[in-house]
């Protein structure tokens, strides 16, 4: 009987690798914190389910990280993100869509040899309602947190969550 499986955290280098590939920007990423959603912090959650659709692994970013990511990912201009960020704590629809791609493409961080299939099932833009289960799941500790810095945009964080829904 072989053993059952299981995503697995990608590294920080495959983070950095991955984004910077991305953007096209050399992406910085170092060690952070875990964000963590709060009433005056919101954060995007991109849920990612297995061929089953069982939830696998959840990467969450807070403003900054979601608005950088998409505004480079897009070409946007960092002003709109930057503003998005330090003025209006939300999202436009373009840097939400544009984030869309991002964590779509992310996916690709869990999708290594020996690994269930994961794709993006759904996101969650910043200030959206989590369900409880996904929202309880964002504490659990089998996990990566990451500092990003997307230059010519700003900082921000993200962190890559194996759930242990249903464990």
């Amino acid at each position: 009987m072989s053993a059952p499986l299981t995503v697995v955290l990608p590294d920080a280098k495959a983070v950095k690798d991955m984004l910077t590939g991305l953007t096209g920007k050399p992406v910085g990423v170092t060690p952070g914190a875990p964000v963590t959603p709060t009433p005056r912090s919101p954060v995007s959650v991109a849920v990612y389910v297995d061929p089953q659709l069982s939830i696998n692994a959840l990467c969450v970013m807070d403003l900054g990280a979601s608005a950088y990511t998409g505004a480079a990912l897009a070409l946007l201009p960092p002003g709109g993100a930057q503003d998005a960020v330090e003025e209006d704590g939300e999202l436009t629809g373009m840097l939400t869509e544009a984030l869309h791609e991002v964590v779509n493409v992310l996916s690709a961080l869990f999708n290594v040899p020996g690994a269930p299939h994961s794709k993006l099932y759904k996101l969650y833009a910043p200030g959206e309602d989590l369900p409880g289960d996904i929202a309880g799941s964002l504490a659990d500790f089998n996990r990566l947190d990451l500092a990003i810095d997307v230059p010519g945009y700003g900082k921000g964080a993200l962190s890559l969550v194996i759930p242990s829904l249903g464990a």
